[in-house]
């Protein structure tokens, strides 16, 4: 599958990018080259809570039933989400309906009133999304693990933000930080879909802004640096029925030239249910319901981690298994390597279907990157991964010093597992 993309810096300088595909749909998102790791700790939350507040009114639509209906009333829908490094918003709708679309997005980002009533109802709100993820334990044991690699970096604190900070964060706080982080250049706008025709003209009248700054998305942050020198534990106590844990460990930057292998490494491991993970702990013992592993790659850092979930009794055995799995996987077969070669050129071609997919990669590969990466460059790329290469970033990565092992259940025990992994 192969896409047309066109790129150019309008006047206030906001980067465009475009990407024609035949579809009656078309997606719209700004991204913005900012997220958790750029916060203070005595702000951190703030780019998530931002992301909430700019759908609660502005100047064309003051109020948030307002701002609701301007999408759905077409039949189009919207979200946003935060990261570490980044905040983007986005809509898909009908291409007709594009220039209302932009407006949405401008008005959202370089219009929003953040006003009082909404922020006080929107610190409830928060509060109970960050109760809702600390009673699901996927997804607080997972937070607990990005937060144990990265401890004692502003990479190691919660996208989401600590309640304290959620109740104290004010008006002149987002202000300031709008006008900060919010400027054209430090952003990028990328439309993929159908109607893209005549949108040159629609985007320059909609996103015309006289926000002035100096920070653009091309700037670097400050790099983060971390520091073990042997394996590590973390218990989350919770008193429920099941353990869940994350063993995992640091591993390189997103524009690492091992990235690729050490893609097919985790599809190898654990990305699939055909992965060794999958088959050794799920289908050959019954250990667990569910079992993965995956990698997230930063500006200047990244890991790689398995989770499962498993009885409580059990979780020992669980924990054996897969470090014996990393042991394993400095040797990968050919036969292996070719089967996650043509999944991992699979999924890329089901994802780049729909619309919203194929402007999330082309931007964020711009936004975090400075570069447009095409498909045909991606498979390339993945078709050069050897099982010397895969071999070669094993040894790099899986090194027994560098694990981290975060624990959520109903255990007090630490040393208990720090035999698991000392």
């Amino acid at each position: 599958m192969s896409f047309q993309v066109k790129n150019q810096v309008l006047a206030n300088g906001l980067t465009v990018v475009k990407i024609p595909m035949a579809t009656e749909s078309v997606t719209a998102m700004v991204m913005v080259r900012v997220g958790s790791r750029d916060e203070s700790a005595k702000i951190n939350g703030i780019s998530h809570f931002l992301e909430h507040m700019v759908f609660k009114g502005t100047k064309k639509w003051p109020t948030p039933m307002e701002m609701n209906r301007v999408i759905e009333s077409v039949g189009g829908v919207f979200n946003a989400f935060t990261s570490q490094e980044m905040t983007a918003f986005w809509m898909k709708i009908g291409k007709k309906h594009l220039e209302l679309g932009l407006e949405f997005l401008h008005q959202a980002v370089f219009e929003p009133l953040l006003p009082a009533d909404e922020l006080e109802k929107e610190r409830g709100v928060i509060l109970e999304e960050i109760k809702m993820y600390e009673d699901n334990p996927m997804r607080n044991v997972a937070q607990s693990f990005v937060s144990q690699v990265y401890s004692a970096t502003q990479l190691g604190q919660l996208v989401i933000g600590p309640a304290e900070n959620i109740k104290s964060l004010g008006h002149k706080e987002f202000v300031k930080y709008l006008d900060y982080w919010y400027q054209p250049a430090n952003m990028v706008l990328v439309l993929a879909g159908g109607g893209l025709e005549t949108a040159e003209k629609q985007i320059e009248e909609v996103f015309v802004s006289n926000r002035k700054g100096k920070i653009k998305f091309t700037d670097k942050p400050n790099q983060v640096v971390v520091k073990q020198e042997k394996a590590r534990v973390k218990l989350v106590k919770k008193p429920i029925q099941q353990a869940h844990f994350c063993l995992g460990m640091e591993t390189f930057k997103s524009t690492d030239p091992d990235r690729y292998n050490l893609m097919m490494l985790n599809t190898i491991l654990g990305g699939n249910t055909s992965s060794r993970l999958w088959d050794e702990i799920r289908e050959k013992r019954g250990l667990v319901y569910y079992v993965r592993s995956s990698i997230d790659l930063l500006l200047d850092t990244g890991y790689l981690v398995t989770q499962a979930g498993c009885d409580a009794k059990r979780v020992d055995e669980a924990i054996k298994v897969v470090r014996g799995e990393y042991q394993k996987i400095e040797t990968v077969s050919e036969v292996e390597l070719k089967r996650a070669k043509e999944y991992l050129k699979g999924r890329i071609d089901l994802s780049l279907e729909d619309s919203q997919s194929v402007a999330s990669l082309f931007g964020e590969n711009l936004l975090m990157e400075n570069e447009i990466r095409t498909v045909e460059k991606i498979k390339a790329k993945v078709d050069e991964v050897s099982v010397a290469g895969i071999s070669k970033t094993a040894k790099r990565v899986f090194e027994e010093n560098k694990l981290n092992l975060t624990v959520l259940g109903d255990f007090k025990d630490k040393a208990r597992f720090e035999k698991l992994v000392g």
